[in-house]
């Protein structure tokens, strides 16, 4: 998942330094049996905080007396880099992969299976956040992190509609935004009509699926009635947007709209503020955050879970040094440190209460347990090349076409994509 952790740090408290807490669960017995030897983690860029990476290569090196070779990789075209080395003979021993990508490399036999490793420091994983590490019952990566989307504010509008706390339920955001569209000259929300991530969060609050099985095969359950109906809360959100129906959250920037300060409001990950703080530094102060509301107070909106997953190359000659470094990566105080300097979200519920003091991934936090992913089969990741056919049904419903008719539209582009051999 393309995303920057760190920029988000200019508007977010307490994401200097790194407190060593936590159970920890590294050995200080020093060196165990892999003296001389050479691990090499390929990581992307942005993922290891510069303190983080100087601690954890630290415990690494003094555990198993071996070295840690980090080579930083960019987001572009690291899909078929990835694919490329997990077929050659000398892979890198540990990489980064997206949680969403990674059924596909399960599926060529890249990946090492890691059930042990899920046995011995796996147990409290959240469920949620380790379904994308599991492909065919078994496990093939390690949860590291994930990000998700809030609700990011300008509360000087907020403040002048006369509203003073934050919605816990979808009902009462509604009423907020309706009170600034009556009450402000600010455009109440903006959102494109093709922020398809927002709305795979829906999808997952309905419960609604976009893939199903016929025949032996995958295909579009687009026309699904409860994607209809996730469909429509989006619709409500939209009708209080100026924003294009037919254009994503990238184009314009929708930070960079915000920044502008006549928007009550967006659906965005925490860097996004950032983006906003560089495009207008004086609107930093009128920032913040709260978890997208759901139904009932007690719920928060589903939300599309972010992130990366760590594994093991199948082809790697250093399975169990490998297994080392992922002990101590993940362990509760590398963990809690990932969460305190990167501001993202860890991979089990207990130690959630690192992300304190950071506004945005506080406001995150809750949603985790009851969010989701796409569809984790390795056929998925055709459906959302460009142009992405679910961004097309969604524009076609904004313009008044009817969910079935739209839905209808893409499916056989959605099925073709879906039949293509990986």
């Amino acid at each position: 998942m393309k995303r920057r952790l760190l920029v988000a740090a200019g508007i977010a408290a307490a994401m200097t330094g790194v407190a060593a807490c936590g159970s920890g669960g590294e050995s200080n017995s020093g060196a165990d049996g892999f003296k001389g030897q050479t691990l090499t983690l390929w990581a992307m860029d942005g993922s290891t905080p510069k303190q983080w990476e100087k601690d954890v290569r630290a415990a690494f090196e003094k555990k198993t007396g071996a070295k840690l070779k980090l080579e930083v990789q960019q987001w572009n075209g690291i899909q078929q880099k990835i694919t490329t080395a997990l077929s050659e003979s000398d892979p890198p021993d540990v990489i980064e992969v997206g949680n969403t990508q990674t059924p596909a490399y399960a599926k060529t036999g890249g990946l090492a299976e890691l059930g042990d490793l899920k046995k011995s420091i796996g147990a409290d994983w959240t469920k949620s956040v380790n379904e994308s590490a599991v492909y065919g019952g078994k496990q093939y990566a390690a949860p590291w992190y994930t990000v998700n989307r809030t609700v990011i504010y300008n509360k000087k509008i907020w403040a002048e509609a006369g509203i003073k706390k934050t919605p816990k339920t979808r009902a009462d955001f509604f009423e907020a935004l309706d009170t600034i569209e009556k009450k402000t000259d600010a455009e109440p929300i903006y959102l494109p009509g093709q922020n398809w991530y927002f709305f795979d969060g829906l999808l997952i609050g309905k419960d609604a699926g976009l893939v199903k099985k016929r025949g032996g095969k995958w295909v579009s359950n687009l026309a699904d009635p409860d994607v209809g109906e996730a469909m429509k809360i989006y619709a409500k959100y939209a009708s209080y947007s100026e924003a294009p129906q037919d254009k994503d959250e990238a184009t314009p920037q929708q930070a960079e709209v915000f920044a502008k300060g006549k928007t009550g409001a967006f659906i965005g990950l925490g860097w996004e503020a950032g983006t906003a703080v560089e495009a207008n530094p004086k609107i930093k102060k009128d920032i913040g955050y709260f978890t997208i509301p759901g139904e009932s107070a007690s719920k928060p909106e589903g939300v599309f879970l972010g992130g990366s997953n760590l594994a093991v190359a199948a082809g790697s000659e250093k399975q169990e040094l490998a297994k080392e470094f992922l002990k101590i990566a993940l362990s509760d105080k590398f963990e809690g440190a990932l969460a305190e300097e990167g501001g993202v979200i860890p991979n089990k519920p207990s130690l959630q209460g690192k992300v304190e003091g950071n506004e945005a991934a506080e406001a995150a936090a809750p949603a985790v347990a009851g969010g989701g992913l796409t569809p984790l089969i390795p056929q998925w990741a055709a459906v959302e090349n460009p142009p992405n056919p679910v961004k097309s049904y969604m524009t076609a419903v904004l313009k008044g076409k009817p969910h079935a008719e739209a839905a209808k539209s893409v499916e056989d582009d959605i099925n073709k994509r879906l039949s293509q051999k990986q």
